[in-house]
């Protein structure tokens, strides 16, 4: 009887979390379809009629789709330059033991705890220096090294591939990168497709660096572009705009979620099943 009272607890807390994570979605797409002055007066969970108006208003301040594609060309080389870099990294942190790989560790480790908003003016100076202002290159360059991903992989390395795996392979004549891409990088997949995720969200909802980078309206990525939509003069009308680009903006992030997800259960469960 205790136990099923314990149970009935645990699912009524999780369904209540549940919908507190899902009503700001909820919130967001019904107020994509209302007006602004009603949502600076009123809050209801029940959809509007002011759909085609906003849709109108996103698109004379700017080509949604333009930016939809702008944030894809920056989202994407990033988070396949970042997983592959950042696991080849750690790769060779994990297996190799080498001189100064323990102090590397240590480096890429305090590097994480560094903002990376104390470079942003050097990196400013360093980019208008190659001459890359309005250039992709900076937006995608500097992601490939990810100190998160390469410290995150390197302990999952450690936790799920066996050595003695590798050290069969060399006994064949399996040559070093062969056997990354073969056999490490398949049981690395559910740990690099986690990190993959963070990535891929954090690039497409990169706001500050594009900022100051990109001074062209026709190069600007989503976020860039919601933004002017949002610090425009006639706040309060648009905010029904701003909610429905937002709600777009979204829609990358949810498929590669629902494609990815079940690689967060692998890797978050595989040190729990190591040996």
């Amino acid at each position: 009887m205790a136990t099923k009272i314990k149970k009935t607890i645990l699912y009524i807390v999780l369904i209540a979390l549940a919908i507190m994570c899902i009503i700001p979605f909820l919130l967001m797409i019904v107020n994509a379809t209302r007006d602004g002055r009603s949502i600076m007066t009123s809050f209801t969970l029940i959809p509007g009629t002011a759909l085609k108006e906003n849709w109108d208003k996103v698109f004379g301040y700017f080509n949604l789709f333009k930016g939809f594609w702008n944030s894809l060309v920056v989202a994407v080389p990033a988070t396949i330059l970042g997983a592959y870099f950042s696991a080849l990294t750690a790769y060779a942190l994990a297996v190799y033991k080498f001189k100064g790989s323990s102090f590397m560790f240590y480096v890429i480790v305090i590097f994480m705890m560094i903002p990376g908003q104390l470079g942003l003016i050097g990196f400013y100076n360093l980019v208008s220096s190659l001459k890359l202002i309005n250039s992709y290159i900076p937006l995608i360059i500097p992601a490939i090294a990810a100190p998160g991903t390469v410290f995150f992989l390197r302990q999952y390395i450690l936790s799920v591939m066996p050595m003695a795996l590798l050290e069969a392979g060399r006994i064949d004549g399996a040559g070093e990168l062969y056997m990354f891409h073969k056999i490490a990088l398949p049981i690395m997949a559910p740990g690099i497709a986690t990190m993959a995720i963070g990535g891929f969200i954090g690039n497409w909802n990169s706001y500050l660096v594009p900022l100051i980078i990109l001074t062209k309206n026709e190069k600007f990525t989503l976020p860039v572009m919601i933004a002017s939509l949002s610090a425009s003069t006639d706040i309060a009308n648009n905010q029904g705009a701003t909610y429905l680009a937002v709600a777009i903006s979204i829609i990358p992030i949810l498929i590669v979620f629902c494609f990815c997800s079940k690689y967060i259960i692998s890797s978050i469960s595989a040190g729990s099943v190591k040996g």
